[in-house]
């Protein structure tokens, strides 16, 4: 949910600035998350032909559609959100 959020805030972003933003995510986890959220029709990757490659990310229709359920489940959980902090 954290890399739609970005993609919704940001519009679009390269690999190395999701890195950096979704600070402690490893390169084999994000480089998962985003082949699923491509291959879900969520996001859009686009490749650009140059050295050193370029590769922006965007959400997809799908993906600006589901946008409004997810904020609604995050207003959902904000007031739980310490319930399992000492769980």
């Amino acid at each position: 949910m954290r890399i739609l959020f970005l993609l919704l805030l940001r519009k679009v972003l390269r690999y190395g600035e999701l890195r950096r933003l979704l600070n402690g995510i490893t390169h084999k986890m994000l480089s998962k998350q985003l082949n699923d959220l491509q291959n879900d029709g969520l996001i859009i990757r686009k490749e650009y032909p140059q050295i050193p490659p370029k590769v922006e990310y965007s959400l997809s229709s799908k993906g600006l559609s589901l946008m409004p359920i997810l904020t609604e489940m995050c207003k959902w959980g904000q007031p739980y959100i310490n319930d399992n902090a000492n769980i």
